[in-house]
């Protein structure tokens, strides 16, 4: 089993989840408002003056639809910064209809 985070500006998140249906993926986990420190500087989302946050998605699959996953979205990722991770993982509960 894999396990894909992605971290991106909250704006790209539509045509990331666009990305990931045309992949056939079933299931994830958005997180939006997302802060922290990384490549374009400080993403605070509780700034008064200028708002700037991000989504962390989290998904898990076996590893013919990871490859997939990430052929179907790199060509994107540096459009909408942020970063993507993919790690193994082990399926300990919950329906398994996600992947």
């Amino acid at each position: 089993m894999k396990r894909i985070e992605i971290v991106t500006d909250e704006n790209c998140l539509e045509r990331l989840i666009e990305l990931l249906r045309h992949a056939n993926v079933r299931g994830y986990t958005v997180i939006k408002g997302a802060g922290g420190l990384g490549s374009t500087g400080e993403r605070d989302p509780y700034a008064f003056a200028l708002r700037q946050s991000n989504s962390f998605l989290v998904l898990t699959c076996e590893e013919a639809q990871a490859e997939k996953i990430i052929l179907t979205i790199q060509p994107e990722l540096k459009n909408f910064g942020g970063m993507c991770t993919v790690s193994d993982c082990e399926w300990v509960l919950g329906p398994q209809v996600s992947y």
